[in-house]
């Protein structure tokens, strides 16, 4: 059988290009997560207005979950604790909630800190697991992690 150069070139472009693309491994699933991101800062008549967008993919129902947080200022120092309730949260669904922080002023705060969960309850959850899957993020330009 006899190919024209034409032919000959293309299969051979052919042959290079599919081996050119590189063999992905397969992914691991990630593993199940509570995701909190810090969303907003924002001014308020009371001070500060923090809105978190929560996802509880742990495939079970939260009842409760509460964290501790810490505020930093903007020279680094602890300024203040508390205790914020995000109440409910249902499995697999994505919920918005705000805290009003009274006496905070949003454009000191430089970090927040998740400190620890005070509360993580709901049928089967192991009440570390709020803590121990928890995945953090920031879209408000304040530092936010564990």
């Amino acid at each position: 059988m006899r190919y024209g150069t034409t032919t000959v070139s293309a299969l051979a472009a052919a042959a290079i290009s599919i081996a050119a693309v590189p063999v992905r491994a397969q992914e691991a699933p990630s593993p199940p997560a509570l995701v909190l991101e810090l969303n907003a800062a924002q001014p308020s008549e009371k001070g500060c207005r923090f809105t978190f967008v929560v996802n509880n993919g742990l495939g079970v129902e939260i009842s409760k979950a509460a964290f501790e947080i810490a505020l930093f200022n903007e020279a680094g120092v602890v300024d203040r604790l508390t205790v914020l309730d995000f109440k409910d949260l249902p499995s697999g669904k994505t919920k918005v909630t705000r805290f009003d922080l009274p006496g905070t002023d949003c454009g000191k705060v430089s970090r927040v800190l998740v400190n620890q969960a005070t509360d993580c309850a709901g049928p089967g959850v192991d009440p570390s697991a709020c803590l121990k899957s928890l995945r953090t993020g920031s879209k408000s330009g304040i530092v936010f992690g564990i």
